[in-house]
């Protein structure tokens, strides 16, 4: 889709809170063409996020929600200047994951299933006294190879849910009534100190994932490790600034 094909009127025309446009200083033609310059950051999000939705959603419909996150973010911030693509960012995906959410992109089953097989790890662990390995996991679960990589990218899907939305919602503890410039300033902060409690590896899953919008297997691809290892890894780090960002709230 080219960005003459993409709906963007209806975007302009979708309806927010009052409190979504108290920095609106835009008026719609600009709201538009904006929509139009920023819609490769949208594709770009859509393209990393598609990949674990399990096709819930076509990429039409999963571009449309982006734009209509990208416009909530034009309105907030104001004329965009070289921060406004990453202020951006976590709304545009703040907005799918919500639609995904509410669409149960993952069926109960496959979640309950998850936590069953999670609860199994923690008690092979404690059994050992350490981290098990793998081959240790496969064989006290009964799960196959496809099963396993199966459960760690669900899982570690599951884990970026939970850091999106502190993400998208937490640093909002500090920004109460900043603008959009000074949010992003903020939420730069508080997440430089959280990658710091990171090793090396961790730090750069993250920024591969949120950076890049590299999905975890393009991201297994560049750090030439398997699936499995950067879903342990990537849950790893998420878990660390998850706690960071919880503990700074």
């Amino acid at each position: 889709m080219n960005a003459s094909a993409i709906n963007t009127s209806a975007a302009i025309d979708y309806e927010y809170p009052a409190s979504a446009a108290t920095n609106q200083t835009l008026a719609p033609a600009q709201e538009q063409q904006l929509l139009i310059q920023y819609l490769p950051l949208v594709k770009r999000i859509v393209r990393q996020l598609s990949l674990q939705a399990n096709q819930v959603m076509d990429r039409d419909d999963m571009e449309q929600i982006g734009l209509m996150g990208l416009l909530e973010s034009l309105r907030r911030y104001g004329e965009p200047d070289e921060n406004f693509a990453g202020f951006a960012k976590l709304r545009i995906r703040g907005a799918i994951l919500d639609e995904l959410r509410r669409q149960d992109w993952r069926p109960r089953q496959v979640r309950q299933q998850t936590h069953k097989i999670r609860d199994a790890i923690r008690q092979l662990s404690r059994q050992l006294g350490r981290v098990p390995q793998d081959a240790e996991v496969m064989t006290f679960t009964g799960l196959s190879e496809k099963e396993y990589h199966a459960f760690l990218q669900a899982d570690a899907c599951e884990a970026i849910e939970s850091l999106d939305e502190l993400l998208l919602n937490g640093p909002e503890t500090f920004t109460d009534g900043s603008s959009g410039l000074e949010e992003r300033e903020i939420t730069e902060r508080i997440l430089a100190q959280a990658l710091a409690t990171l090793s090396d590896r961790e730090r750069l899953v993250l920024m591969l994932y949120y950076q890049q919008e590299l999905s975890l297997k393009e991201i297994a691809l560049v750090l030439e490790l398997t699936d499995a290892r950067v879903c342990q890894l990537s849950k790893q780090a998420i878990q660390k600034a998850s706690r960071f960002l919880r503990d700074v709230q």
